[in-house]
């Protein structure tokens, strides 16, 4: 039996809903396992409590996401539609591209209308479900 530890970066996105908190609990809060392999999901993204985001500018706290997101193996957005007016997601966007790090893009419960900026960048799409948000990362990962 082996264990893969895999870095998760969750978009900043929790600024704008709930969704950053549904997606941490499902993906870090559970254990996961595909075949003989324990799945360690470890979580790089910035935390809304994390003193940097007292940062004395925005781009004190743009080196800090980049920084993770570098260190990430997948990065996970929802695809609310507020994610098209922040100004945030396009720099997580804008990093994971820097870095090859793929996006993987989750359609948040009962969305209408998705952020047309984080599908088109997306790796892979997958719809409200953690198994299906899991699945993603690994098949992303692996």
């Amino acid at each position: 039996m082996s264990t893969r530890q895999i870095h998760v970066f969750i978009s900043h996105a929790w600024a704008y809903s709930e969704h950053y908190e549904t997606l941490a609990s499902w993906i870090f809060d559970e254990k996961w396992r595909v075949g003989q392999a324990s799945l360690d999901f470890r979580n790089y993204s910035v935390p809304k409590n994390d003193p940097i985001h007292d940062a004395d500018n925005d781009e004190e706290l743009k080196e800090a996401i980049l920084k993770q997101i570098k260190m990430s193996h997948v990065i996970v957005i929802p695809t609310g539609i507020y994610a098209s007016y922040s100004k945030w997601i396009q720099k997580e966007i804008d990093g994971s591209s820097d870095y090859s790090k793929p996006i993987l893009a989750v359609n948040p419960w009962g969305q209408q209308r998705a952020s047309g900026v984080v599908v088109d960048s997306a790796s892979k799409l997958v719809g409200w479900n953690k198994k299906s948000v899991v699945s993603g990362i690994w098949d992303l990962y692996k």
